[in-house]
């Protein structure tokens, strides 16, 4: 049999970071419900974070012996909007399933836009820590 296995609407034809920045969409709608002015944040999924440690707002010469960050926050300024990055790479390492990335995933989102906010995680999302 010739051709693709399934038609491009169906979710096999989703590449991975196709289905990782699903999740980070499902993520962002369901917290934009209880923070309208997340509509006024970017939001970004970027393969991996910068080894310079630049990336997202982190300022430094390396990571070093830190862990390597899920995720990072970059302030608005100069007319542009505050963004929201999630790492795709280093989420899906430290997961095994869809369940399990699309708990991390969130976790990191809610992290990410508590920082934006200035508000603590559970704040932004009563739940979080919970799962």
């Amino acid at each position: 049999m010739r051709g693709p296995i399934a038609p491009p609407q169906v979710p096999l034809a989703a590449s991975r970071a196709e289905l990782f920045a699903d999740l980070v969409q499902d993520s962002v709608e369901r917290l934009e419900r209880r923070w309208p002015q997340l509509a006024d944040v970017d939001f970004l999924v970027l393969e991996v974070p910068r080894l310079d440690g630049n990336a997202a707002g982190r300022t430094g010469t390396g990571w070093g012996d830190e862990s390597v960050p899920l995720g990072g926050t970059v302030a608005a300024r100069d007319g542009r909007p505050a963004r929201v990055v999630v790492y795709r790479r280093p989420v899906e390492i430290r997961t095994k399933g869809r369940d399990e990335r699309a708990l991390l995933v969130h976790e990191v989102v809610v992290e990410q836009v508590a920082e934006v906010l200035g508000l603590t995680p559970e704040t932004v999302d009563p739940r979080y820590g919970e799962d």
